[in-house]
């Protein structure tokens, strides 16, 4: 088809993607009367509407649907055609889209940062932070190119490599701190205070916890666990952390941090990425990289509960 792009692909993705016209233009670093050119071209090549615009939003056509889901291939396979390129160029270099859910990003990735500019002083990392779901979407879509998780994420497409596993702690009020330490299975028992839906780590404390989903309907919720903290040291109730978390999100709150008595819970880190990007041997590299400052992490917290 004459005139097609992949200027008109990444625009329309973005848009599919947005749903709105402004926001996805301004994704795209351009304006929005720009964007909307673009999109007026690609519908008069394919000679069809492919959005239906009204609102504050838009909807895709039933042909928008089709042309996105090929068009997010095509732009997979031209990322991947560029990966093979800088494989073969040596030392990695350039951008990495480097994603990281919000329970280990605060705590971990500026070290991770720090170890990857000095073995790769030509790597240009841009971290994205989100929960897991998005990053694993995102993972698909070639918008990202690989993501730290906490494991498994069971998706046949993606490889992952585990790189270390930390512990789960108690905080509760300082005033509580010296009262037996329970065990997991008891923490059903008291306000336990959670992560809002979507974060993968609400859904490994309500499994530590023994409690359904279903049973969730009075939990208080947070949206960080700098949030949750801060609940505790206001004596609303108790909470579970990552080990990672214990000196950034307590050192400033009345709270107590204890070691679970019992079977002690904890959770896999790891790294993904896609199994057909061709520089698969040099995030291998990477997630060795990352494995050494989480355990470097883990030492630090050493004697910290």
């Amino acid at each position: 088809m004459n005139g097609l792009t992949m200027k008109h692909l990444r625009y329309f993705d973005a848009l599919a993607r947005i749903g709105h016209f402004g926001r996805a233009a301004e994704s795209c670093a351009i304006s929005q009367p720009a964007l909307s050119v673009q999109i007026r071209e690609l519908e008069e090549l394919l000679g069809a509407p492919l959005v239906e615009r009204g609102g504050r939003s838009i909807r895709l056509t039933t042909l928008g649907e089709e042309f996105v889901g090929r068009a997010r291939a095509i732009l997979r396979a031209v990322d991947e055609l560029e990966d093979l390129g800088r494989a073969a160029q040596g030392p990695l270099a350039g951008r990495l889209r480097l994603g990281i859910i919000p329970t280990v990003a605060p705590y971990l990735l500026p070290t991770i940062i720090k170890s990857l500019a000095q073995v790769y002083p030509g790597l240009d990392p841009r971290p994205r932070e989100a929960i897991t779901g998005r990053l694993i979407e995102d993972l698909a879509e070639a918008k990202l190119d690989i993501a730290i998780v906490a494991l498994p994420v069971s998706e046949p497409a993606l490889e992952e490599v585990p790189l270390f596993e930390e512990e789960f702690v108690l905080v509760r009020p300082l005033e509580d701190a010296e009262k037996p330490v329970p065990a997991s299975e008891r923490l059903h028992e008291m306000r336990l205070l959670l992560l809002e839906e979507g974060h993968c780590f609400r859904d490994q404390a309500l499994s530590v916890c023994n409690i359904t989903a279903a049973a969730t309907r009075d939990v208080m919720e947070g949206s960080s666990l700098s949030t949750l903290v801060q609940m505790v040291g206001a004596g609303i109730g108790v909470t579970l952390i990552p080990e990672m978390a214990i000196e950034t999100e307590t050192r400033s709150s009345s709270v107590g941090v204890s070691r679970l008595a019992g079977r002690r819970p904890t959770r896999t880190i790891g790294m993904v990425w896609r199994k057909t990007n061709p520089l698969s041997a040099q995030f291998a590299r990477i997630a060795d990289i990352v494995r050494e400052a989480g355990l470097s992490r883990q030492k630090q917290m050493t004697g910290a509960t």
